[in-house]
């Protein structure tokens, strides 16, 4: 039986939805972080105040002593490691203890990797490495192959009086007659393993991981 004829202005029915099913889950990205975390905020933060004290001990005070920090993230830890002395050691300026020395340009694998990024190395104002105990500030020791580009670049600076190393890591695997004086961990490591320094100055966070191998 018919309903009759349409009545104009009345509403239209609305078509019944279909279901739409849910898009599938993106994959989750790869971790950055993925790996074993050895050393926290807490323990970078003693590491470095062990060194710091030990430097003092050493060098039997902050007197000619110098710290020269080797981009990128050795600058920071020489910096905090300045800090910490003048904390201890009466009338010391950290501004006056640690500088940064740039080595680009005596690394031994510079052909190949010419681009490479050319620093700055930077005295505290009215100081020279001439007769100075100058330590070298770096976050990790592997090869040795950046130490011994630290001091070719030292060599061209100035005659220390001597010349002392403080890591954050040694993780071995030397391929050149190098040892640290200071170290805050040493980490034995496998070639294939790849061990990550973060600094809050230049990653926000402190932390030491390393990641590959089977751990």
């Amino acid at each position: 039986m018919s309903s009759g004829p349409a009545v104009p202005g009345a509403p239209a029915e609305e078509p019944t939805p279909v279901p739409v099913a849910p898009p599938p889950a993106a994959e989750t990205p790869a971790d950055d972080d993925a790996g074993t975390e050895v050393l926290g905020p807490a323990e970078v933060q003693r590491s470095l105040t062990r060194i710091a004290h030990e430097i003092l001990e050493r060098t039997k005070g902050a007197e000619n002593l110098l710290l020269l920090g080797i981009p990128t993230r050795g600058l920071p830890l020489a910096r905090r490691l300045a800090q910490r002395i003048a904390d201890v050691e009466p009338g010391v300026d950290p501004e006056q203890l640690a500088g940064s020395l740039d080595v680009t340009m005596y690394r031994d694998d510079l052909h190949r990797h010419p681009t490479r990024t050319i620093g700055r190395t930077e005295l505290p104002a009215g100081r020279s490495v001439d007769g100075q105990v100058v330590v070298l500030v770096d976050d990790v020791l592997f090869s040795g192959r950046t130490i011994r580009a630290a001091l070719d670049a030292l060599n061209d600076l100035g005659r220390p009086r001597a010349v002392q190393l403080a890591v954050l890591v040694d993780r071995g695997h030397r391929e050149l007659p190098i040892r640290a004086d200071y170290v805050g961990k040493n980490l034995p490591t496998s070639l294939v393993e790849t061990v990550r320094v973060r600094l809050a100055e230049t990653d926000g966070v402190d932390s030491v991981v390393i990641a590959g191998g089977t751990r």
